[in-house]
């Protein structure tokens, strides 16, 4: 079949080198980036998230995500090193399953950095009117502060009113304002430079990590064993369930990978990056959730019926109004919370601050990663050229950066964190898994090619970390699989109709090196029907 035609390592290295990004990436910026973009909603907003799903078990989802992310990061790191070009899981899939695999791994990837940068604003904006609140003593109007709102409003679609699903329409908001400036801003930031983000990010990493350990040391101290009882309420269905969602917390590191274009000496530097910002964050959220479990605790709200409330939904909504947002799953700002109810209100505002001046870091990296897979796709003919134009003073790609920002914004105004970040997740799972096969099918396709960093244990990693994938990705939410596979489906559409005869494959174009510039490509054979460059159809 044509459309399965694979675009050779080679010819994705030439193409980048002929219209390539600038490279000013170190290690120690690399791995800022990578504990950047990992720290951030997931341990500070969906600890709340989690606790709702499996209680004290949420210590085990930590440990089942950190896992399969672990696993996939190995994987990551030997593709990134070999393939140092912008695209991530993107390009490794046309490297080996061929354009329209590529295309959906391209897609999902939309999803992914897309979707959970508008996640990341969202829960900003909680620490954000939390600090107003509790520090200035400024109240933010729920009507402008969450767009919790419009899920009561679609669910009154297909239901008859009930009191639970009245009390989340008069308390849910109708836009999420400071969710929408904070993607705008950091939209405004990525198109001034990668260089300046990446310094700014660095800073905003160091206060992430003094708050999360100001939190551990004040804590940790505080554990009651008693808060650690019963460990699983809601069984081992509902620990798997949370490493799905809690899954978020841990997808960044990925986001390292889509730098290695603009990196220095990345066949090193890269996996330093991946490994050791995910090594790093891991640490930090088992001694954060054993604090948080310990000092507070964090038993879910349970439903008449005895079933756990699903997080986000007009009957958690309706639940947390009535007890007066004292648990930890009702908060929207977890951790601070934590702080402020075992005698530290001070530091929890603190936290609070320190959040809302970090977590836009989150947002800068997934939208930095979302642009660049944009960008190479681009480039490589599947979306319009448009995309791929380098600003010629920021030397940025600033049209898609553009795009992401406002679908970023869109996003982030109407829809609540917990739903955001499931279905980003299905984006992510899909991504990592053909990662999982990409390797392997290298393997055994290019063994000769030379690899600066080798995965141990392939052969049992590889297949362990695709397994990993598939089990979290079934007990994603109903909802989020809806999406994945709706947004799959939207993405095959707009293949079949643009992509198809307008990629350089379809053209018959093969990039060639600098030095062979002048030379006319070489050429395969194009697709029926594809445009040849001279205008003429093949």
């Amino acid at each position: 079949m044509a459309n399965w035609r694979i675009k050779s390592l080679d010819a994705i290295l030439a193409t980048a080198e002929r219209k390539s990004l600038h490279r000013s990436l170190g290690a120690f910026q690399l791995t800022m980036l990578g504990i950047g973009g990992i720290i951030g909603t997931g341990i500070f907003v969906l600890t709340a998230e989690a606790a709702q799903v499996a209680g004290p078990g949420m210590l085990v989802s930590f440990v089942l995500s950190a896992i399969v992310c672990g696993l996939a990061a190995l994987c990551y790191a030997e593709l990134a090193a070999m393939v140092p070009v912008a695209g991530s899981a993107y390009t490794y899939s046309y490297a080996t399953f061929g354009e329209i695999l590529a295309w959906v791994v391209g897609w999902a990837l939309v999803l992914e950095y897309a979707v959970a940068a508008s996640a990341v604003a969202v829960g900003w904006s909680g620490y954000a009117v939390g600090v107003l609140e509790n520090l200035a003593g400024i109240h933010v109007p729920s009507i402008i502060a969450n767009g919790d709102g419009i899920i009561a409003r679609m669910t009154l679609l297909f239901s008859p009113m009930t009191p639970e699903l009245q009390i989340a329409l008069d308390t849910g908001g109708l836009v999420n304002l400071p969710a929408v400036v904070i993607a705008l801003a950091v939209t405004a930031l990525l198109v001034v430079g990668t260089k300046e983000s990446a310094m700014v990010n660095a800073v905003l990493v160091c206060v992430k990590i003094a708050a999360l350990a100001a939190f551990i040391a004040l804590s940790v101290p505080a554990i009651q064993s008693q808060n650690f009882i019963p460990f699983a309420p809601l069984g081992t269905g509902g620990i798997i369930s949370a490493a799905s969602i809690i899954f978020f917390a841990f997808v960044g590191f990925d986001a390292v990978s889509t730098a290695a274009e603009e990196t220095k000496d990345p066949q090193r530097n890269v996996p330093i990056g991946l490994i050791g910002s995910l090594v790093i964050c891991t640490v930090f959220y088992l001694l954060v959730g054993a604090g948080a479990i310990g000092s507070f605790g964090a038993q879910p709200v349970i439903g008449t019926d005895g079933v756990g409330l699903i997080p986000g939904s007009p009957a958690l909504v309706a639940q947390c109004n009535l007890d007066g947002n004292v648990l930890l799953v009702c908060s929207k700002e977890a951790l601070a919370h934590v702080l402020r109810s075992i005698g530290h209100p001070a530091i929890g505002n603190m936290l609070g601050l320190a959040a809302g001046f970090a977590l836009p870091s989150v947002v800068l990296m997934m939208m930095y990663a979302q642009t660049r897979i944009f960008f190479v796709m681009s480039r490589d003919g599947l979306l319009p050229t448009a995309l791929s134009k380098v600003h010629p003073r920021f030397k940025t790609p600033h049209i898609v950066t553009i795009v992401t920002g406002i679908f970023v914004t869109i996003a982030a105004a109407f829809f609540p964190v917990g739903q955001l970040a499931s279905v980003s997740n299905g984006g992510t799972l899909c991504a990592f898994f053909f990662v999982s096969l990409a390797i392997m099918a290298l393997r055994r396709s290019d063994p000769s090619r030379r690899r600066a960093f080798r995965t141990p244990a392939v052969w049992v990693v590889a297949p362990l970390a695709a397994a990993g994938c598939v089990l979290l990705f079934l007990f994603l939410s109903m909802t989020a699989k809806l999406v994945f596979f709706g947004w799959a489906a939207i993405g095959l559409v707009f293949y079949y109709l643009y992509g198809r005869t307008r990629s350089n494959v379809a053209r018959g174009i093969i990039e060639t090196h600098e030095t062979d510039a002048d030379a006319p490509p070489p050429a395969v054979s194009p697709l029926p029907g594809a445009p040849i460059p001279g205008g003429a159809k093949a």
